[in-house]
């Protein structure tokens, strides 16, 4: 018997919906809040008001396209936590009402292994990742290497002590005077760049730990300085400044994600989050891949950055073990785990 499961997501600034029957994705909607592009970064008073206005249509939009009534989902699946309060308020509210209404069951789902288990929604021509598996998961609030040992046993072998590699993508672009989100743009330039003209400070961490603030701050001191010398320089640099920074930073994330792999002896290797979207970082895998022979798995960009697809994967996974949440389930803003 097929399984349908309605997928909500509102964590930060994108009201998303998708419908899952069994592991094939039927919908996944998605409304971007433009509105936080003139302030620099997400505001969440007005993120939260986008949702509001937006959480009706999106469903509504989700259910049409996968030609299904309300009636004939099995269980509605949400983001409890990590993001912003006000934000996932909304959909962890809607959740509740539109399951309760039509006397669903209700799951909870963490967003971060929701990023992780959109590797096993299903695509024409890929394969789900084989346990255990290691995932460097990677976007603009966390930066982790996760032990996966099941669907829903995750162990975090390593993680920042600062900044995510997103947040340093995003403070590097707003150094260069970008618009947000900075990330796509250096990444585009980069593409056009030489990424051994500048060097940057790279921090030594124990373990599989990491650190991107002395990075960020060794690329502001760089920019600062030589501006002081050439007012133009910037503009007359763009394109190696974006291709330096993106190796420094993809680098410092390859080095320890390899050594963690060769500890613990595992050679399936996965990347999620907003910046496995990277092409850099996409290349770097790939390299170590045909260097240590890893079987890798990478995202397409719709399932990297924020939906709901993901959220309705690992609720359709919840949903055959019979593990439900309550009514009275609260968001959290930072990982249980």
């Amino acid at each position: 018997m097929d399984t349908w499961i309605l997928g909500i997501e509102s964590s930060c600034d994108d009201t998303a919906a998708a419908v899952l029957c069994n592991q094939e994705l039927k919908s996944n909607v998605i409304a971007s809040q433009a509105v936080h592009a003139q302030y620099g970064g997400v505001v969440p008073e007005l993120a939260s008001r986008a949702h509001q206005q937006n959480i009706v249509p999106v469903v509504d939009a989700a259910l049409k396209q996968a030609g299904i009534r309300p009636e004939q989902l099995h269980a509605v699946a949400f983001t409890r936590g990590p993001g912003l309060l006000g934000s996932l308020l909304v959909g962890t509210s809607f959740a509740k009402a539109f399951a309760y209404s039509l006397d669903l069951p209700l799951i909870e789902v963490d967003h971060l292994q929701g990023h992780i288990l959109s590797h096993f929604i299903h695509r024409e021509g890929a394969e789900e990742p084989r346990f255990p598996f290691l995932c460097l998961l990677v976007s603009g609030g966390h930066t982790q290497i996760v032990r996966m040992n099941s669907h829903f046993d995750r162990e975090i072998v390593g993680t920042t002590i600062d900044d995510a590699a997103g947040e340093a993508f995003d403070k590097a672009a707003k150094i260069l005077g970008f618009p947000y989100p900075g990330g796509p743009q250096i990444d585009r330039l980069a593409r056009m760049g030489n990424p051994s003209v500048f060097h940057f400070s790279e921090a030594h961490i124990p373990a599989y730990d990491y650190s991107f603030s002395g990075l960020k701050t060794s690329f502001l001191y760089l920019v600062r300085d030589r501006l002081r010398e050439n007012p133009h320089f910037i503009e007359e640099n763009a394109a190696d400044l974006c291709a330096s920074f993106q190796f420094a930073v993809c680098s410092t994330l390859m080095k320890k994600l390899v050594k963690a792999a060769k500890d613990l002896r595992i050679r399936e290797v996965a990347i999620a989050g907003g910046v496995s979207a990277n092409s850099g970082l996409q290349q770097a895998l790939r390299e170590a891949a045909d260097k240590y022979h890893w079987t890798i798995h990478i995202p397409t960009l719709s399932f990297s950055t924020d939906n709901a697809a993901m959220i309705a994967i690992a609720g359709y996974y919840k949903y055959a073990m019979g593990t439900f949440s309550g009514i009275h389930a609260v968001p959290y803003t930072r990982s249980e785990k």
